[in-house]
C-alpha cells in the first residue's frame, strides 16, 4: 500500500491529555543514563525526588501520539522508518509534574523518489491542560525509507544548519549502559526496533538500537553542562539531525561550538568514530 498524500496530510490526530508525575520525570532521566554515578549530586537532582529538576528535553515524551504510523491506513512501512530530525522550542522550562495536552499535525510530505524514501514532517504543540498556555513546540522529521515514489511533491526540504569549520570549543562524553533502550522505552516509545533482535535485523540493524530521542536527550544534557552552566532552564531550543544509530553500550561524545547564545553541536560514537547527531543548533536564554 502506497502513501496517499492528501489522506496523510489530513490525518485525524486526537488530542492527547497527558498527566505526568515526578516518577515519570525521574524515569525519563534514568532512560538517558542519569544517576550512573551515585556520588554525582549534579545528576542526582534529575533522578531523586528531593529538589527534583526536569531535563530540558523532557517535552519530547509529553503529549506523544504514539506509534500512529503503524496504522496500515497511513500506507507507511513502519518497520523501515527511522527518525530523521527533531526540534524543540521550550517556551517555559518543564515542571517536574503536571498535566498537558499534546496536539499533533502533519505539516509536509516529501517524495524523494522510488527507492529513495520519503520525508514526513510533523509538528506537536504541548500546552498546559488547565490554563491553555503553550509550553513547548516540537518538530519531527520521519524518514520513511521504503515509501518513496508515491507521486508526491519533491520539496520543500528543511534547511540544514551548517557547523563551524573551527575545532569544537568543548566536548562531553556519556557512556550508555547496554540496557538503556529498555529503560528509555518506558517513557512511551515502544517501537520494538529498540527491544527485539528480530525486528532490528528485519530493519537492517545488527541488534536493537538506542532511540534517537535518547541520543537527543543526552546531547541536551551535554548542552546544559558545557554551555548552560549546569542550569537546564537556560536551554531555549534544540534541533538536530539523526545521521546514524547508536547501539546501547556505546559512548556518545557531544562536541560543541559556543557563539554567544547560539550553540552548534554534533555527537559521535567514540568506539566507532561515527557521527550520530549532526548539524545541531541550540539557543540559550
Amino acid at each position: 500500500m502506497a502513501i496517499d498524500y492528501d489522506k496523510l496530510m489530513a490525518w485525524p490526530f486526537e488530542d492527547v491529555r497527558h498527566r505526568y508525575t515526578r516518577r515519570d520525570t525521574m524515569l525519563y532521566a534514568l532512560g538517558l543514563g542519569m544517576g550512573a554515578d551515585p556520588m554525582d549530586e549534579a545528576e542526582l537532582r534529575y533522578v531523586y525526588e528531593k529538589n527534583l529538576v526536569a531535563l530540558p528535553t523532557l517535552p519530547v515524551v509529553l503529549g506523544y501520539p504514539g506509534m500512529w504510523l503503524k496504522d496500515p491506513a497511513t500506507g507507511v512501512d513502519a518497520v523501515r522508518l527511522v527518525h530523521g530530525e527533531q526540534s524543540l522550542v521550550i517556551h517555559r522550562h518543564p515542571a517536574p509534574e503536571g498535566e498537558v495536552i499534546g496536539r499533533t499535525r502533519v505539516t509536509g510530505i516529501v517524495d524523494k523518489g522510488a527507492g529513495k524514501g520519503a520525508l514526513l514532517y510533523t509538528e506537536r504543540t504541548v500546552s498546559d491542560a488547565a490554563s491553555g498556555e503553550l509550553l513547548f513546540t516540537l518538530g519531527s522529521t520521519t524518514f520513511c525509507r521504503a515509501d518513496g515514489g508515491f507521486g508526491g511533491p519533491s520539496g520543500p526540504v528543511k534547511p540544514v544548519h551548517e557547523l563551524p569549520t573551527r575545532a569544537p570549543d568543548a566536548g562531553v562524553d556519556r557512556e550508555t549502559p547496554a540496557g538503556l533502550a529498555l529503560i528509555y522505552r518506558l517513557s512511551g516509545d515502544y517501537n520494538p526496533l529498540h527491544a527485539e533482535p528480530a525486528v532490528a535485523k528485519a530493519a537492517g540493524f545488527e541488534r536493537p538500537i538506542l532511540h534517537g530521542l535518547a541520543s537527543y536527550g543526552i546531547a541536551g544534557w551535554a548542552l546544559t553542562q558545557a554551555a548552560g552552566g549546569g542550569d537546564p532552564s537556560r536551554i531555549a531550543s534544540i534541533e538536530t539531525r539523526f545521521s546514524s544509530p547508536v547501539y546501547p553500550g556505546e559512548t556518545i561524545r557531544t562536541e560543541l561550538w559556543i557563539d554567544g547564545k547560539t550553540v552548534s553541536f554534533r555527537a559521535r560514537v567514540v568506539e566507532r568514530d561515527v557521527v550520530v547527531l549532526n548539524n545541531g543548533r541550540a539557543v540559550l536564554r
